[in-house]
């Protein structure tokens, strides 16, 4: 193991490129090219780091809604220019690459490679790629979760009804029954397998529901809104009558779980008495608002909030996946809005604003 880690520590020291590998702020190791670097220019680390700090501060601010933010603050590679000396009239010109080594234990890695080797776009590239890295680990996260949710449901649920109803069945085969007995027992398999046949069916509700594929977007809207009702006894009205025709399947399938996951959030988290769902078609874009009168929260404090099922910050992308805008505006004792935009090259008809 020793020998190992000289080659490695040789393999380190041989790199052209500086670098220097930091644990919370502070220098744990630099290679020989970085030593030299530290010695040639005097280098100031302190600096290094504040480049990085404030171009994960830039990018952040860049982000259109909080949930980028959340992807930016686990952004695994950044690139930034750097001249040294900064304040000489002929520096020589690097790239910096910061790198996140270790999230949990706040290890990050700054990179310093000549400019000469390296051309923009290829660094536009890397940051890029990383960032599209992090997206898919947030989508895919997202689609294990659901999965793992229905596995659940159907293990939980339907299989033990099944279950039930076939032990029920071994006993009528099984056991010499009187005619009560044996009505009993055939009444309560009935039940049973009734009972999982509307589990089955409100399961694919959730994960589908037949009506959008057969009678369109608000139909479908308008079919979820009333069985929330009624399972909750939370009023939901939903109001508008966008032609939704011309929005791609994968456009309305969209809106539809953004309507299910936000007022299912509200439900879970808000405690509203009452639910708006308004869908409208504007000349150039087709917009889907979902407002509670519930108790509303700290948007700026609840980043990391992930509801059930997609969760907010993977609705954000997914809207954004197909050219869409996603807005939440919530603050204390004031209610939560969620906001949806698809920009359509046609809308038929405008909105009837009935309910």
């Amino acid at each position: 193991m020793l020998e190992t880690a000289n080659w490695i520590q040789t393999f380190f020291d041989l790199s052209s490129d500086a670098t220097f590998i930091f644990q919370a702020d502070q220098l744990v190791v630099a290679n020989q090219a970085g030593q030299d670097l530290i010695d040639a220019f005097d280098l100031d680390l302190d600096y290094l780091q504040e480049l990085a700090h404030t171009a994960i501060a830039q990018q952040q601010s860049k982000a259109d809604g909080c949930y980028d933010c959340e992807i930016m603050n686990q952004l695994p590679e950044l690139t930034v220019p750097v001249d040294l000396p900064p304040d000489h009239t002929n520096p020589l010109r690097y790239t910096m690459v910061y790198r996140v080594l270790s999230p949990t234990d706040q290890v990050y890695a700054l990179e310093l490679k000549s400019r000469a080797t390296l051309d923009r776009a290829t660094l536009d590239r890397a940051t890029q790629v990383a960032q599209q890295r992090m997206l898919n680990q947030y989508v895919n996260r997202a689609y294990e979760d659901e999965r793992k949710r229905i596995s659940q449901d159907l293990h939980d649920s339907i299989a033990q009804g099944v279950y039930s109803a076939i032990m029920g069945v071994r006993r009528l085969k099984s056991e010499q029954l009187d005619e009560p007995e044996r009505q009993q027992v055939s009444t309560m398999i009935e039940t049973q397998l009734d009972d999982t046949l509307r589990e089955v069916k409100e399961m694919a509700l959730d994960i589908r529901p037949s009506v959008l594929d057969s009678f369109g977007l608000v139909a479908a809207i308008r079919a979820l809104a009333k069985r929330l009702t009624e399972n909750s006894g939370v009023i939901i009205d939903v109001i508008g009558k966008a032609d939704t025709s011309s929005l791609t399947t994968d456009v309305q399938s969209v809106l539809y779980r953004i309507t299910q996951e936000a007022i299912n959030n509200a439900l879970k988290h808000a405690n509203p008495t009452e639910i708006t769902v308004m869908l409208v078609a504007h000349a150039h874009y087709i917009s889907l608002e979902v407002i509670d009168n519930g108790c509303g929260f700290d948007f700026q404090a609840h980043r990391g909030f992930n509801g059930h099922s997609l969760g907010l910050m993977n609705m954000s992308e997914r809207v954004k996946a197909l050219n869409g805008s996603f807005m939440i505006d919530s603050a204390p004792g004031q209610g939560t809005t969620v906001t949806v935009k698809f920009p359509v090259i046609e809308i038929n008809h405008q909105v009837n604003g009935e309910s």
